[in-house]
């Protein structure tokens, strides 16, 4: 038996926003599986704060490398993966993504005949190692007469990754540049089904742990069958507590290092909107109050505010004051900032591997 409180310290290490940290980004996205990635530079700044050198110059890289990419794999939503698992992830979780957004391609005018008419537009134009911002390809498809107005363009960009065609690679000038998955991604992992199933369950919970099924199951965006396959092929590898009756897994190193690191667990973090801290749980009530989830996330507008965390919990949000010369922090607290929380942000603050 243990504590939300104790859930939330736990998530802190499994997540390694405390804790050793992985050496690389690359090995940090491994870790987590897959990282959402709808703000590109908040996601940029959350994997850097994770890993060893701290530095967002070498997330850059590693997108230029092209050892992690930028896609769509989990629940429809743009996510950061490890490059040679995105061909497996989406073996998994595509096809009930796509199933779900038929009657958005129907509203949007795209029947077969189109959608494939662009895959083929798009093939012809990146086939070489060719790359091409967004406005580039929607200009490829203007031009050849398939209108990209009224979201048009994005659901064929969004469609084409789901169906393993293209994904976001290299930077140029602050924006990703669109590939195609079979050059760009010349060595895939290709695990049988099962065993993909088993191991995305495994690093879930690995990385995110202490979760429940639920989580999971959300998290993933997998149908019940798939998500009991996945957890009798990772159950034996994971630790299991359970809180008021409901079982949590984890990996089975992570309250060894949180004993280790329990002090640092116990301080101020701020971390970007969009944060897998928050993002990666169905259930966040271990580390957010429900009376407060509507200041994260306000109207359930889907934008999600960057977070203060002090000793687990979410106690406010924070923004950058761009008006000042410095760009400092400005914080918001729920109800109140006790004051070593309030000191201690203007040091995680200036911590932070922020843009420019």
């Amino acid at each position: 038996m243990t504590t939300p409180h104790e859930i939330a310290l736990l998530r802190l290490v499994a997540q390694r926003i405390v804790g050793p940290p992985p050496a690389t980004p690359t090995d940090t996205v491994r870790w987590l599986a897959a990282a959402q990635a709808q703000d590109f530079p908040g996601v940029l700044t959350s994997i850097a704060l994770r890993s060893a050198d701290g530095a967002r110059q070498a997330v850059h890289a590693a997108l230029d490398a092209g050892e992690i990419v930028r896609s769509w794999p989990m629940r429809g939503t743009l996510h950061l993966v490890v490059s040679e698992d995105l061909p497996w992830i989406l073996s998994l979780t595509a096809a009930r993504t796509l199933a779900r957004a038929a009657g958005r391609r129907v509203q949007l005018g795209l029947d077969a005949a189109t959608l494939a008419r662009a895959r083929d537009l798009a093939v012809e134009a990146l086939v070489g190692g060719h790359r091409l911002r967004r406005d580039e390809l929607l200009a490829v498809w203007n031009t050849a007469g398939l209108g990209t107005d009224a979201q048009r363009g994005y659901h064929l960009i969004w469609y084409l990754a789901q169906t393993g065609t293209l994904c976001f690679g290299p930077m140029d000038d602050g924006e990703q540049q669109i590939v195609l998955v079979d050059e760009w991604i010349p060595h895939p992992r290709r695990p049988d089904r099962e065993e993909a199933l088993g191991e995305l369950a495994a690093r879930y919970f690995r990385g995110h742990g202490p979760a429940t099924t639920r989580d999971f199951t959300r998290w993933a965006n997998l149908v019940a069958a798939d998500v009991r396959i996945g957890l009798a092929l990772a159950r034996p590898t994971l630790a299991r507590i359970e809180v008021d009756g409901v079982e949590y897994l984890m990996d089975p190193l992570t309250p060894e290092l949180l004993d280790t690191d329990r002090v640092r667990a116990g301080g101020v973090f701020l971390l970007p909107g969009f944060d897998e801290f928050i993002l990666g749980y169905q259930d966040r009530s271990a580390v957010l109050p429900a009376e407060f989830a509507d200041r994260i996330v306000p109207g359930n507008n889907g934008m999600f505010r960057p977070t203060v965390i002090a000793d687990g919990r979410v106690l406010g949000t924070w923004t950058r004051n761009r008006r000042r010369a410095d760009r400092g922090v400005v914080a918001t607290p729920f109800t109140d900032f006790p004051p070593e929380v309030l000191e201690a942000i203007g040091l995680a603050y200036a911590g932070l591997p922020l843009p420019d």
